[in-house]
């Protein structure tokens, strides 16, 4: 009996004495093993893709370089606005808007944060 008892206490110090280290050498150890992924939302803009845009450009044409745009008034249906906003693992965070602006169904201009100098401001 006096064997058991010893190996018990020997036991629950060396669980103590580890959870104790845990702490110490991995402070985020109750996060371990959580897997957080990227969240996008809306649609993607690159520079590249903004630079295709050229002024005159049918709605059409710009929804097939852009996709279908995020937000549209039906009572500016001259008015599309992409937004683009994606945060990392990491935490940061990245938001991106444009707005285009059409006259009779072709593109006259473009507002946001980017832009083309080949659209015309």
């Amino acid at each position: 009996m006096r064997g058991a008892r010893r190996a018990a206490a020997v036991t629950l110090a060396l669980a103590l004495t580890g959870c104790a280290t845990m702490d110490q050498y991995l402070p985020t150890w109750r996060s371990f093993g959580v897997y957080k992924i990227d969240v996008n939302q809306g649609n993607y803009l690159s520079q590249d893709m903004v630079d295709k845009l050229k002024v005159g450009m049918t709605q059409a044409q710009v929804k097939q370089l852009l996709g279908t745009p995020l937000l549209t008034s039906p009572f500016r249906p001259d008015r599309w606005d992409y937004i683009y906003w994606r945060e990392g693992t990491d935490g940061k965070r990245e938001q991106r808007r444009v707005a285009l602006f059409f006259n009779d169904g072709k593109l006259a201009r473009m507002e946001g944060d980017v832009v083309s100098p080949a659209a015309g401001r």
